[in-house]
């Protein structure tokens, strides 16, 4: 009886201690003077009100569709953390569905998807600080039904089991007083709010700094935004998420690969445009967008949008000197004497337009601004590392646009009013030597070009006829230069040595196979190189010569005159040489006169357009040729693929979930991976795109090759003599050493040169 009543005692005590608790927490709740303060300062008080570990209080960013929350990290830094609305995470689900979430234990599986499918738990927190979450109590956070944000209890002090009803009730009661502060903190805000506030509720900038800043900047005659970058070392990126927050709009940095919105700025003037600082970027969804200083401006926007003559205008903001430098970059570009813009304009200028007819007479398809625009187009190409240009002429009167291929994506560069599209074409065959007159027929050139620099590079030219009676035309970029040396193509350490080993034989064949833009001229210069000495006699057949070597004797063939690889190939038979390259060996007789080459005492090197190594041998015996003598020729197939590296100035590493890791090893294959010795543990790390100014924001930047490398063994020799399939040649080039594209793609990415999902874009297994 008596332990009863002490028992009843120390319950209503503990009742009463809570109250008292909650009733102090409410008070310094509503009396906090930012959501900051809330989020860092008093969470330690609201969680003595819980027998738990750990909270996590979380605030609604609606323009991001994200709830985030902050913390000390270090006792002095403050930090950020980030959450999505969605199903995926706990946090992100409680703020989606608007439910309280109780769960026994985080890591259980079954748990979370009897709550929701898509519900999983972010275990790299527990990773990075030791600590093993285990119960979590979440409720959302509302004021008159409007979300305000989340709170998150993590792990009770005492028993293994969910928390409590009590518990789930009080977490309901501190909600509400957190959804009535939000409220009130949103409302101040909206009160006294100016562009600078989120560094100051960030704790980026102190409110006397601020107050101080809005003078010294007036002394000193320069913007709010620059003075506090430079003197209080704020980053761009924290000034645009300011700017985001206060104007409700996206932020925009500028960006020189920016494509022109000829049709919108044809009308405006420059110098105008530059003194109200505004500019249209596109137009896109019926909507055209603009960058301004100050969205909010009404007048402006008055008046932008009388001068576009539409309502439909959606504004962004950018900083003053971002503004300028767009414009700047459409009206005037400093590394050329005319701009795209500039160059647009003098078309427009002219007295008589050029007409875009289906007759073929273009009168000024040599006129010198038509000379210019294809000129910088080319320029520019080369200035970005574009290994093709694509010019594509829609139906009808839509603009001509312009694509750059570089590290094997395209994107857009810029657009040309439909009217110029004949006398751009016109004037790109002109430079050619092609027939302007023909235009229902494919036609290809060749295009010298000197630079503004001094040197001189080369274009091959095709032109092909598309629907609605106009042609597009893609030209590609011939890299001029110096041989790579082998030992600097990313080459695993396996195949090079394999590599060099049957590249100094004295005879046989040596065959570079993979789809076209994969490398395979360049690896097949690069061995050259290595055996390119006074002693050896090399030639080559090459269309076209994309790369020259001082010592070799390079012939460019001609299939129009007849002068065709096996051409060229039995007269080099017939002038004493130790080597033979041979560009591609498209068809049997080329391929049957190489394997003969490579039998009587020669080294013959080739190209093939296959998927793998072992799927080439099959591809030339399909062709007619004789197994036994291929048997005895081949020395060796490459195949390989270009992949984009990671930029190295802002690749990131990560560690990846156990599913990653798993689906790596299944890639690579769980017998062959085990090899590697690459344990999953807390120092596995992969590395992933992150981007910044180097790579465009991409993530990327340049490309590397991945390889498989077949080597004819006596073993190999003897399953071709037979006939074998694919997969019994591969399985014995395996045995034998050979990593396939996929695995040598994989390691790659686990050194931290590429990631697994470029990789996969261009392996098929």
């Amino acid at each position: 009886m008596n332990d009863q009543m002490n028992s009843s005692a120390v319950s209503i005590d503990e009742k009463l201690r809570i109250s008292k608790a909650l009733q102090e927490i409410t008070n310094r709740i509503h009396a906090a003077q930012n959501i900051k303060q809330i989020l860092v300062d008093l969470k330690d008080g609201i969680l003595n009100l819980f027998n738990a570990q750990s909270i996590t209080i979380y605030v609604v960013d609606k323009l991001r569709n994200e709830i985030y929350s902050m913390f000390l990290a270090g006792g002095t830094e403050l930090k950020e953390i980030r959450v999505p609305i969605s199903n995926k995470s706990i946090a992100g689900y409680v703020a989606n569905t608007g439910k309280f979430v109780n769960i026994g234990d985080a890591y259980n599986q079954t748990e979370l998807k009897a709550i929701d499918n898509e519900l999983s738990f972010d275990q790299s927190w527990d990773k990075k600080s030791g600590y093993r979450t285990k119960q979590i109590l979440a409720a959302p956070i509302f004021n008159k039904n409007q979300l305000m944000g989340v709170i998150q209890i993590l792990n009770r002090k005492v028993g293994q089991d969910k928390f409590t009803e009590d518990e789930k009730g009080l977490l309901h009661e501190i909600a509400e007083v957190l959804g009535i502060a939000f409220y009130n903190q949103q409302r101040f805000a909206r009160r006294r709010k100016t562009k600078f506030d989120y560094l100051i509720s960030h704790d980026l900038l102190k409110d006397e700094e601020l107050e101080s800043a809005w003078e010294e900047s007036r002394e000193k005659k320069e913007t709010m935004e620059n003075y506090l970058m430079e003197k209080y070392k704020i980053t761009k990126e924290d000034m645009g998420r300011s700017f985001e927050e206060f104007y409700r709009c996206r932020f925009i940095v500028y960006n020189d690969k920016t494509v022109i919105p000829g049709d919108l700025i044809k009308n405006l003037k420059k110098d105008y445009l530059r003194r109200e600082l505004w500019v249209p970027l596109e137009k896109k969804d019926g909507f055209i967008y603009v960058i301004v200083d100050d969205p909010n401006n009404i007048l402006k926007r008055d008046t932008i949008e009388s001068l576009l003559k539409t309502k439909q205008v959606k504004y962004d903001v950018a900083l003053p000197e971002d503004i300028i430098k767009f414009i700047n970059l459409f009206y005037h570009s400093p590394e050329d004497e005319h701009s795209f813009t500039e160059i647009l304009g003098k078309m427009e200028d002219e007295d008589s337009p050029m007409e875009d007819d289906e007759s073929g007479e273009v009168v000024t398809e040599s006129d010198s601004v038509i000379m210019q625009l294809v000129n910088k187009i080319i320029n520019d190409a080369y200035n970005r590392r574009a290994s093709d240009i694509h010019i594509e002429p829609n139906i009808g009167k839509k603009n001509v646009e312009i694509r750059f291929r570089v590290d094997g994506d395209c994107a857009l560069y810029q657009t040309v009013p439909f009217s110029y599209r004949a006398a751009l074409i016109s004037r790109i065959k002109i430079m050619c030597n092609l027939d302007i007159t023909v235009k229902r027929m494919p036609q290809d050139g060749k295009i010298k070009f000197k630079r503004p620099t001094g040197d001189e590079i080369e274009l091959r030219v095709a032109t092909i006829p598309t629907q609605g009676a106009v042609e597009d035309v893609v030209m590609r970029i011939l890299a001029k230069g110096e041989t790579m040396p082998l030992d600097n193509m990313g080459i695993s350490e396996r195949n090079l040595r394999e590599l060099i080993n049957i590249i100094n034989k004295p005879y046989g064949m040596i065959l570079v196979v993979g789809p076209t833009g994969s490398g395979k001229t360049t690896t097949l210069h690069s061995a050259l190189h290595q055996i390119n000495t006074p002693e050896k006699k090399i030639w080559t057949a090459e269309d076209p010569v994309e790369i020259t070597q001082y010592g070799l004797r390079q012939v460019q063939v001609q299939s129009k005159i007849g002068f065709d690889f096996a051409a060229a190939m039995r007269a080099f038979l017939r002038a004493d040489p130790d080597v033979i390259m041979v560009g591609e060996m498209r068809d049997f007789e080329t391929a049957k006169t190489g394997v003969e080459a490579s039998l009587t005492g020669h080294l013959v090197f080739s190209t093939l357009h296959t998927n793998s190594a072992p799927e080439t041998i099959t591809r030339l015996l399909d062709m007619g040729i004789d197994p036994l003598n291929f048997a005895d020729a081949l020395l060796g197939i490459l195949a390989q693929r270009l992949v984009r590296t990671l930029c190295k100035k802002c690749k990131e590493a990560y560690h990846p979930t156990k599913e990653e890791f798993d689906e790596v090893v299944d890639a690579y294959g769980g017998e062959a991976f085990a090899k590697l010795n690459i344990p999953y543990d807390d120092k596995f790390i992969l590395y992933r795109p992150k981007g910044c100014d180097v790579c465009d924001k991409s993530g990327y930047k340049g490309r590397m090759g991945i390889h498989e490398l077949l080597v004819g063994s006596d073993a190999m020799k003897k399953l071709i003599q037979q006939h074998a399939t694919v997969e019994v040649m591969r399985d014995q080039a395996i045995k034998e050493g050979m990593t396939t594209l996929l695995q040598d793609g994989i390691f790659k990415s686990i050194k931290g040169s590429t990631d697994f999902k470029q990789v996969r874009r261009v392996c098929i297994k």
